[in-house]
């Protein structure tokens, strides 16, 4: 078994609790379906935020998912200028049997431009 580091990435339209959770818990929901994660098998998930981002912990979605063994933790991006704001990143790491390759990481909204290179592979795979 490997410990495989799963990427994604979304966004929102504002800075409210509501819209942190609720796109958080998609995109992870969206990450553990595609790459058949149970939640025994999450390693420990790292979130960030950029700096416009600070009315909710993106964890609290993972809690609110019921996932209350997981080590989890939240940070700020780097703010570079001219990058995408109001985004929602993380890496997920999982004890898995899957190859790097077999590994699907998962962009969704505005967060899809972070990664062209990784939207286009998991779209022609499916």
């Amino acid at each position: 078994m490997y410990v495989r580091g799963i990427r994604g990435a979304t966004s929102v339209t504002e800075n409210s609790e509501k819209e942190i959770i609720e796109a958080t818990k998609e995109l992870l929901l969206k990450l553990v379906e595609a790459n058949e994660v149970k939640p025994e098998d999450i390693a420990s998930i790292f979130f960030t935020v950029t700096d416009d981002l600070n009315a909710s912990f993106p964890a609290a979605a993972a809690r609110a998912l019921g996932w209350t063994r997981v080590p989890l933790l939240c940070a700020t991006e780097i703010s570079v200028p001219g990058s995408i704001p109001s985004v929602i990143r993380v890496l997920m790491h999982v004890n898995t049997l899957k190859s790097q390759e077999e590994i699907k990481h998962i962009y969704l909204r505005e967060a899809a431009n972070l990664r062209k290179d990784l939207v286009a592979i998991d779209e022609k795979e499916e």
